[in-house]
């Protein structure tokens, strides 16, 4: 079992930043994709970001620059750091993490979500 704890979520004034982490533990073999997705009040969930092993990065085009994706392999944990955010993006953020388990299982596991709201 692979448990996800989020952090860093905050109301902040537009224009503003904050740094998303999401932490793993558990049996825990390697962890091949990290994901943040987000689903504001009455909308779909969409991807906002993700990072592979290898540090490969792929935005959501709303990203636009703002935002970065990073990952501490040694702490099983990533990270997202906004800036020059907007009251658009004002939703709950969710990590999601693939990888394989000490028992040589696939795991997807998906943190509880972590609020971000952005006052204009």
């Amino acid at each position: 079992q692979v448990q996800l704890v989020e952090s860093g979520g905050d109301v902040v004034q537009a224009g503003g930043s904050l740094r998303l982490s999401c932490a793993a533990s558990g049996s825990i073999s390697s962890i091949n994709a990290m994901y943040w997705y987000r689903q504001a009040l009455g909308k779909q969930r969409e991807l906002v970001a993700g990072i592979t092993r290898g540090s490969i990065r792929l935005y959501g085009d709303f990203v636009k620059g703002r935002f970065t994706i990073s990952r501490d392999n040694a702490k099983n944990t990533v990270y997202l750091q906004m800036n020059s955010l907007k009251p658009d993006d004002t939703a709950v953020y969710v990590c999601n993490l693939l990888g394989i388990t000490g028992t040589n299982r696939d795991f997807s596991s998906w943190g509880q979500g972590t609020q971000v709201t952005v006052s204009s």
